[in-house]
């Protein structure tokens, strides 16, 4: 018995327990292994007319024997090569075929030379028969693992390789035996090998209706066919013109399990530093779990349409979390086991191509397709906000041309870009309320004069929306506005000083209701904003009544936010008369007036009453 070269007990436990996270991965690599074995034989046959293009992988099990077979009539092995390649870990015959024939058009996948010991995780034993094209001699390669391997010469028809596996007996933590199911190596080639360019052939049990049997009393039978079990050639690599949407349509309810078609599939062929294909989809609706910390976002990761990664997030940023997709490349650097990207630089220029190639789709689609947007935005726009407040607002020129708000004039969503283009002369900010909902924000009591005045007002109903506003600070020089700011107007200058002299008459009364109510608010005093309404409150600081709430409604918030409240006073209402009259006469009665004004402003806002006894005691004494 021959040892390995790198005489290693040790470096085999090594390759079997830690390189691969899973055991399923050995009939990956395998088919890999076969897969280069027919490539390098496809090489020769550009110049050698005798060689037979019938290529093909063979599988086969024997549940009495326990036997795995993976074949292949690739380019085979000599002696001297099996020693080579499989009496020598790490030693890859496919990276030296790749360094001698660089610049071929080939796609080898194999590079490390330790795929094909993997399969000592499910198996006891592993013999190899191979018979090298053009050679006369046939050779076996038998080994248990690490005491070491053989090799004596051995009967095969036809050149190429036979992988017999005799797989390991069941255990308490792992059952072996389901690597001679059909089901299983059926799904697992599905899972990863689907695209290898050859046809995977095992021969499957199929039932049919016996000859002869009655129609109403009907026998059935078992019958074995064989069937390629991959599907080859990706749809990815197709050129464009051959795929149907029907067909995206199915591949991506199929592959993503998915009931419903995508709004959109993009194509991406991108040749530079690193080469790779892309297909991408943008779902119609966002997962259950899409806005939860369970959500895995990713692209599944190909290797020359060998999958690598079910999910690489690394090509996705969070904000573009819910695309869906497919990367294949045939430049990616990957560790010895196939599962882990060796190199961040590739990963990083794929992702950054990627991320571009997202941004101009849905730019073109909201400028060309504004009814599809507007299905996306309103399933992932969340999405897409939070990608601006994230990580201090590092990604928001990227992504403001792409945010839609909901327009009090328009009563639809409108961009930025758009809002600002339609502003009247003289306008120099972005208006903006905030709210739980459309209809709640519609009924605020600070928009109704703006609204009247023509003022166009965008409705931030999303709890990040202001966030966003304060991020992005302004859109093409246009800043921020809210209605609920302590000095927003759309008084003429004239108003203003008529205003500010009302005021002036009623700074008494106001120091008197701000008295009543403590700390409660800031300030007292008059508004011009309001028109049916008597009162409500505005903010006087950085933080907005708004954010006072979201800030308050997050896991573990002790309520402790807090916005600088200012109790607003219509100019034009009766009840000032009112409040004017209980000055000089009833101040009693015009604490309980305070309160009441008070508290109907924080449910005009959203916000729960501070005292309710005290309302409802002061509210039926009025009354």
């Amino acid at each position: 018995m021959k040892q390995f070269k790198t005489e290693s007990k040790r470096i085999l436990d090594l390759m079997i327990n830690s390189i691969y996270t899973n055991k399923e991965i050995f009939l990956r690599e395998l088919i890999s292994n076969a897969s280069d074995a027919i490539d390098k034989l496809k090489f020769i046959s550009l110049t050698d007319t005798t060689v037979n293009s019938d290529f093909k992988i063979n599988i086969s099990v024997d549940k009495t024997a326990r036997t795995l077979i993976i074949e292949d009539n690739g380019i085979g092995m000599t002696d001297k090569d099996l020693e080579k390649n499989l009496g020598t870990i790490a030693e890859s015959g496919t990276l030296a075929f790749k360094k001698e024939n660089e610049g071929a058009d080939n796609e080898l996948i194999g590079q490390f030379g330790v795929g094909f010991y993997s399969a000592f995780m499910v198996a006891d034993k592993i013999v190899v028969y191979s018979k090298a094209y053009g050679a006369d001699k046939a050779y076996k390669w038998e080994s248990a693992g690490a005491d070491g391997y053989d090799i004596t010469e051995a009967e095969k028809d036809g050149y190429g390789t036979k992988i017999v596996l005799k797989l390991k007996e069941d255990t308490e933590d792992f059952k072996y035996s389901d690597f001679l199911e059909e089901y299983k190596i059926s799904s697992l080639i599905k899972q990863y090998s689907d695209y290898i360019r050859y046809p995977i052939i095992m021969e499957m049990t199929k039932s049919r209706k016996k000859e002869g049997s009655k129609d109403d009393k009907p026998e059935y039978e078992s019958y074995k066919e064989a069937e390629t079990l991959n599907s080859m050639v990706p749809v990815w690599k197709k050129p464009k013109s051959e795929v149907k949407d029907e067909d995206l349509n199915e591949f991506y309810k199929n592959e993503f399990h998915d009931y419903t078609n995508p709004l959109k599939s993009v194509y991406a062929k991108i040749e530079g530093a690193v080469n790779y294909d892309a297909l991408l989809f943008f779902p119609s609706r966002a997962p259950f779990d899409y806005y939860s910390k369970d959500y895995k976002k990713g692209l599944k990761l190909y290797s020359n349409g060998v999958m690598i990664m079910e999910k690489c997030e690394d090509l996705l940023p969070d904000y573009f979390g819910f695309v869906k997709g497919i990367v294949d490349s045939s430049d990616l650097s990957l560790n010895i086991s196939r599962e882990i990207l060796q190199q961040d630089r590739q990963v990083k220029a794929i992702a950054n191509g990627i991320e571009k190639k997202i941004s101009a789709e849905l730019k073109k689609m909201m400028d060309e397709d504004r009814e599809t947007y507007e299905k996306l935005f309103a399933e992932f726009g969340l999405s897409i906000k939070f990608g601006v407040y994230a990580s201090f607002g590092m990604n928001k020129d990227k992504l403001k041309d792409l945010l839609m708000f909901y327009s009090s004039k328009k009563e639809k969503l409108v961009s930025l870009a758009e809002y600002v283009k339609e502003m009247p002369e003289g306008q120099n900010e972005i208006y903006y309320a905030s709210g739980e909902s459309y209809e709640k924000i519609a009924k605020l009591p600070q928009i109704e004069k703006a609204k009247e005045k023509g003022a166009e007002i965008l409705f931030f109903k999303d709890g990040v929306d202001e966030f966003v506003a304060k991020i992005l600070m302004d859109y093409d020089g246009k800043k921020f506005k809210s209605v609920a700011e302590a000095d927003f107007s759309l008084d003429t200058d004239k108003e203003k000083k008529e205003l500010k002299k009302k005021n002036e008459q009623y700074k008494d009364l106001f120091a008197e209701i701000k008295a009543n109510l403590g700390d409660k608010v800031k300030d007292v005093r008059l508004t011009s904003n309001l028109k049916t309404y008597p009162v409500c409150l505005i903010a006087d600081g950085e933080v907005s009544i708004e954010m006072e709430k979201v800030l308050n409604s997050m896991p573990n918030a002790d309520g402790s936010v807090k916005a600088d409240k200012v109790l607003e006073i219509s100019a034009e209402h009766k009840i000032l008369n009112k409040l004017e009259t209980l000055y000089s006469e009833d101040k009693e009665t015009l604490k309980k007036y305070s309160l009441v004004l008070y508290e109907q402003a924080r449910i005009l806002e959203g916000l729960s009453i501070d005292d309710i006894p005290a309302f409802v005691n002061a509210l039926s004494d009025i009354i």
